[in-house]
């Protein structure tokens, strides 16, 4: 009898161990947030980002040798195509927005905006959740350098 209350014990521990271990697994499996991939090309920073909650992230960066701005949104984790959209406007309504929406695996845009020395407007969706940014990134002129804050 005692013999198999030890085997039953053990029993339990084994199947109070995988469940542990399975609890870890889960947590472990979430997915990292999305990093900066670089798709608005080479000579871009990244100057702001906002997250998407559990979905990815929007990144708006800048060229200061071109004056551009660009924006992309990225997905947490790539897989199936979603709806998603990104967009860049002038806060001043002096161009139009410039946008890219679709059903995209991992991320949408780049797109490009002129906007040096001018607040930008800026977000993206990814599936049904939505996040924007009104008069940001105001770029001004000092000593003949732009700079953003």
């Amino acid at each position: 009898m005692k013999r198999s209350r030890a085997i039953a014990g053990s029993a339990v521990l084994a199947v109070a161990g995988l469940a542990t271990m399975a609890t870890a697994t889960t947590a472990s499996a979430a997915p990292a947030p999305a990093a900066y991939n670089g798709a608005c090309g080479s000579g871009y920073s990244v100057v702001n980002s906002v997250p998407i909650t559990g979905k990815g992230k929007v990144y708006l960066t800048y060229n200061s040798k071109t004056g551009k701005n660009c924006v992309v949104t990225v997905r947490n984790s790539p897989g199936s195509a979603v709806y998603m959209y990104t967009y860049l406007a002038a806060s001043d309504g002096s161009s139009d927005a410039v946008w890219d929406s679709g059903l995209y695996t991992s991320y949408a845009g780049p797109v490009y905006l002129p906007a040096k020395g001018l607040c930008v407007d800026w977000g993206g969706t990814i599936e049904t959740v939505s996040v924007s940014v009104s008069g940001s990134n105001c770029g001004r002129m000092a000593a003949g350098v732009v700079t953003h804050s």
